[in-house]
């Protein structure tokens, strides 16, 4: 494994060999991480490139919907830091363009939602950034960081109108707008570097005796922190079909064990899955680009490339996934050509259903496998049916934490709660029920649940009879779609329960929406708008009290 060329005695590099050779990639892993953390403690003090002269200041705006714009600024915080910077980090939901004016030196970190739209907590600042009357931001040195999806029409729609703005106001652009997909940690991460240097460039060099700060090892918890590109393995203890046998829809509870992982994860949150591509599928990939027989490449397709989402601007069918380009043209293509048709295999989240305070070292999961038909061809989803159809108990998933601090239970345990969850949106709030039993919140709950039939479709029903007779769900409304002869869903059913959910919300309930961003949520936003008011509602979002987690 160690080349005769290493710079080691010959004894050595044998001994090394024998150890490595039997070693797991686990354990590999960490042995690489340990070398470069020992490497880094003993290493001199570098020399750096110098701080700025004074601790100058830097404003980190980000706009964020699931959270990565976030963690990115805090990325960007730590490093400006380093670099002798006197950093903040500002959310666009507790921001004004008026508090922007006048600023030195600004990041813009935006994620782009759905089709081309701002994040719902930067709505208000969007808006006032691109009324007539936004104040002039003359003398602000700004760059964007875009984040978004190109299997979507408008990718970064959102970061593109923030840098063109900044600049129709007289902002001075610094950087070059980047613009990132899904695999967005690396050209972020090194985007970040370069702009800060190139502030830091034109701010000259530091007073006498200024002091560079380093940090040559990470704490102990950031060591132990799980990630997408370092994932826990965790076990598949129970694996349970939830919908009935003749049901329309295939949905799965999933619990895995997380013992040793110290995944703290409070109710809200999800977790990442990193899935596996369907094996028929990778192989009709190869097929149809002549590449059959490269074994090496076939490994790679089913872990590390999304070999579904088409990315290019080639023209074709809506619908269309990888797999049919490649039929139609029916071209051999090299290794190198295919992969640079597909973009990375990024994670699949999924709500936690669960509340630690009840289950421990364990995270329960609601898993709706996605299957249809296009062009002639059955589809199926890619996370979602690696769960339903191919993990089994014993089997192990690579999971990760993703936080959503903006989707968390109320602070005041006695402040009521309004929870709207059809199919799996319904996910989170059996965290929050079982959250607020275990602490024995005091404050109202108030579900309402939605799916296809009653007999097949009632997800989680003895949990909430139970958590009903208990008093512990003080409310449930649901509402079936199928076993009328009228389509019947959940705004139709906080239609018509509209005096009680005024008055709950009189009495200070907040109010939450999960599932379907595409017509759920939408549908459920118009009613509530109806019923509470367009203002109201509005006001309901900056308290905090009208919280949606859609995708």
């Amino acid at each position: 494994m160690l080349p005769e060329t290493a710079p080691f005695p010959a004894e050595q590099i044998a001994t090394l060999n024998r150890i490595i050779s039997g070693t797991s990639a686990e354990q590999r892993t960490w042995l690489s991480g340990f070398l470069a953390g020992f490497q880094a403690a003993n290493a001199p003090q570098p020399t750096g490139a110098a701080p700025p002269a004074r601790r100058a200041p830097l404003t980190i705006l980000f706009a964020t919907e699931s959270g990565n714009a976030e963690a990115l600024a805090d990325t960007a915080r730590k490093a400006a830091g380093k670099l002798g910077f006197a950093a903040r980090v500002l959310d666009m939901a507790d921001t004004t363009p008026a508090q922007v004016a006048g600023v030195q030196n600004v990041l813009v970190i935006a994620s782009t939602w759905g089709e081309g739209d701002p994040p719902q907590r930067a709505i208000d600042f969007h808006a006032a950034l691109m009324a007539d009357d936004a104040p002039r931001l003359d003398g602000v040195r700004y760059a964007v960081l875009a984040l978004g999806d190109r299997a979507y029409a408008k990718f970064c729609e959102t970061g593109r109108l923030f840098d063109e703005r900044f600049a129709a106001l007289g902002a001075t652009r610094v950087a070059e707008r980047i613009e990132c997909d899904l695999d967005y940690e690396a050209p972020a991460g090194a985007w970040i570097d370069a702009t800060l240097g190139t502030l830091q460039a034109e701010l000259g060099e530091p007073e006498a005796g200024a002091v560079i700060h380093v940090d040559f090892a990470r704490s102990p918890a950031e060591v132990a922190a799980w990630s997408r590109s370092r994932p826990f393995e965790a076990e598949v203890t129970e694996h349970i079909r939830l919908s009935g046998s003749r049901s329309t829809s295939d949905t799965w509870h999933v619990e895995l064990s997380l013992e040793g992982a110290g995944i703290a994860y409070e109710p809200g949150d999800s977790l990442g899955f990193v899935p596996m591509n369907d094996s028929a599928l990778v192989d009709a990939v190869l097929d149809a680009t002549g590449l059959a027989d490269n074994e090496p490449l076939r490994a790679r397709l089913l872990e590390q490339f999304d070999i579904t989402t088409l990315t290019g601007s080639e023209p074709r069918p809506d619908g269309w996934q990888v797999i049919d380009v490649l039929e139609a043209a029916r071209q051999p293509l090299t290794e190198a050509q295919l992969l640079a048709r597909l973009r990375p295999l990024a994670p699949r989240y999924y709500s936690i259903a669960s509340s630690r305070k009840a289950i421990g070292d364990q995270a329960h999961l609601l898993v709706a496998a996605v299957r249809h038909e296009a062009h002639g061809r059955a589809r199926s989803g890619v996370a979602s049916v690696d769960v339903a159809e191919r993990r089994k108990v014993g089997d192990r998933l690579k999971v990760f934490l993703k936080p959503n601090t903006h989707f968390r239970l109320p602070n005041d345990p006695e402040r009521p709660v309004i929870m709207i969850g059809p199919g799996t949106g319904v996910a989170p709030f059996r965290a929050f029920m079982q959250e607020r039993d275990a602490v024995g919140a005091r404050g109202r709950n108030w579900l309402v649940f939605g799916h296809r039939n009653y007999t097949h479709d009632f997800l989680y029903q003895l949990d909430w009879q139970d958590l009903l007779k208990r008093g512990v769900l003080t409310r449930l409304d649901v509402a079936f779609s199928r076993d009328q002869p009228e389509k019947r869903y959940v705004q139709h059913t906080l239609w018509d329960a509209r005096r009680e959910l005024h008055a709950w919300v009189q009495d200070g309930a907040a109010i939450y929406v999960c599932g379907d961003a595409n017509a759920m949520a939408k549908d459920v936003h118009t009613t509530l708008q109806q019923i509470l008011g367009e203002a109201a509602l509005d006001a309901l979002r900056r308290e905090g009290r009208y919280l949606r987690d859609v995708y």
